[in-house]
């Protein structure tokens, strides 16, 4: 049986929250950062949030596709607006991959490793990373997109060949699998919460 992703379901346990306010669940889609920007409207508040439970053109940093296998792994993309300079932009870079991380190591037991500017790393190889996109508003705060991809339940199988000894996912670190619903939910309560204490003090 496939594990889904359900937008209400996942909703439901952010009725105060900012990141997850409003989640969104497409079936496929080219990337998730492209897609985001496509629903976001003008007055959209930050915290939207949109799934994809497979990509089909998803970036990775210096413009190397991210291989997304469909239903294994997490991938989505976060709207939000930061009172930050965009060459500060960095900074929610290294809060999103140390929010991951620290899931990782809490709900795991197992001990990841940040290899800047954008991964998380387990025994060496990638299982997770960030794409941000800055967008400057007139008069209004910046517009982030915050593009994260984490390996969840793949097989070395589902990996191409030329990545087979980079990466990893959680259930091949594990040995088992992972519930992908309850996982997502973990991952989004940690970045709502530190999101808040890092860069947005005041509620």
């Amino acid at each position: 049986m496939l594990d889904r992703l359900i937008a209400k379901e996942l909703q439901a346990h952010f009725p105060c929250g900012t990141i997850g306010q409003r989640i969104i669940v497409l079936e496929q889609t080219g990337s998730t950062n492209d897609a985001i920007l496509q629903v976001a409207t003008a007055n959209s508040k930050e915290g939207l949030v949109l799934f994809a439970e497979h990509q089909t053109a998803g970036r990775g940093q210096r413009g190397n596709r991210w291989e997304s296998a469909a239903g294994k792994g997490l991938w989505f993309s976060i709207l939000l607006r930061p009172k930050i300079q965009i060459n500060d932009s960095g900074r929610l870079t290294i809060w999103a991959i140390e929010a991951i991380s620290d899931v990782i190591r809490t709900e795991f037991s197992l001990e990841p490793t940040i290899k800047l500017p954008n991964d998380v790393q387990l025994y060496g190889r990638k299982v997770a990373g960030v794409l941000l996109e800055m967008r400057a508003q007139e008069k209004a705060p910046h517009l982030a997109i915050v593009g994260i991809g984490i390996n969840v339940n793949q097989s070395l199988e589902d990996f191409p060949l030329e990545l087979q000894d980079r990466a990893i996912s959680l259930a091949m670190a594990l040995h088992r699998p992972v519930d992908r619903q309850q996982f997502a939910v973990v991952v989004l309560q940690n970045l709502d919460r530190t999101y808040h204490a890092r860069f947005a003090p005041k509620r």
